[in-house]
């Protein structure tokens, strides 16, 4: 039984590519992680971001593999952990396969070597665990905003290829605020992040700039959703995660 079919994910997904209301086509997903309760936390984030939808869970490099020539998603949630392949290995196997599908890690692995490993396996993003919805939501977004850009090229020339790749491998940039934002005020935030030593909570960050706490969240998450801040999660006792940001060097 492939992962794709295990009952505690529900019955198997159709892989056929269905557009939605609105002729945006369907996204669809493979999820591979080794943990199942996490799997299922990652499937069910994942399925609520537009127009993504989950094709099929793998808990191990094998049943990726599997699933990727069963089920023929257009991006792959990749844990490197895994019981029987190291992550990063499964790429190549992919691609010798004839699979062109894309690639985001998702993994605690933090050393250099695996990161840059990743890169020069030509994965789309690379996420860093824990982390919650918003963070995991920004970087599908950014996602469907780059492949739909490299889906509708029509290159001529340099110009059109340079413009190609800038989309394809950088953040969207953001130039003017959201609504209800004022510049003054994200002049505040940003200084006070570049300023700290170290990370700063909403709750920290309100007490430099002087506004409120809710205030501060805001922008601080704006800055987060522009790439200019990086956020991290600090586990207490008990309760909730707490977000801490830091500016981007």
């Amino acid at each position: 039984m492939t992962a794709a079919q295990d009952p505690a994910q529900g019955s198997a997904p159709d892989p056929a590519r269905a557009p939605r209301p609105g002729g945006t086509d369907v996204i669809g997903v493979l999820v591979v992680d080794d943990d199942f309760m996490v799997a299922r936390v990652h499937r069910a984030y994942v399925e609520r971001v537009e127009p993504f939808r989950v094709v099929g869970v793998a808990h191990t490099g094998t049943e990726a593999i599997e699933a990727v020539d069963a089920l023929r998603p257009d991006l792959v949630l990749l844990d490197l952990y895994l019981p029987d392949i190291f992550g990063l290995d499964v790429i190549p196997r992919l691609r010798s396969a004839g699979h062109d599908c894309d690639v985001m890690v998702i993994s605690a692995a933090q050393e250099a070597g695996t990161v840059r490993g990743a890169v020069r396996r030509g994965v789309v993003d690379y996420l860093l665990k824990p982390f919650d919805f918003q963070d995991l939501r920004v970087r599908l977004e950014r996602y469907a905003a780059q492949r739909g850009r490299l889906l509708t090229a029509v290159v001529r020339g340099q110009a059109d290829v340079d413009r190609v790749l800038a989309g394809a491998f950088a953040p969207a940039v953001v130039h003017t605020l959201p609504k209800g934002m004022s510049v003054e005020t994200a002049e505040l935030v940003e200084r006070a992040l570049r300023e700290a030593d170290g990370t700063l909570s909403a709750t920290e960050c309100a007490a430099l700039t002087g506004v409120s706490r809710v205030s501060a969240r805001r922008y601080l998450e704006y800055f987060h959703s522009t790439g200019s801040a990086e956020v991290s999660l600090r586990y207490g006792a008990a309760g909730r995660p707490e977000r801490r940001y830091a500016w981007r060097v």
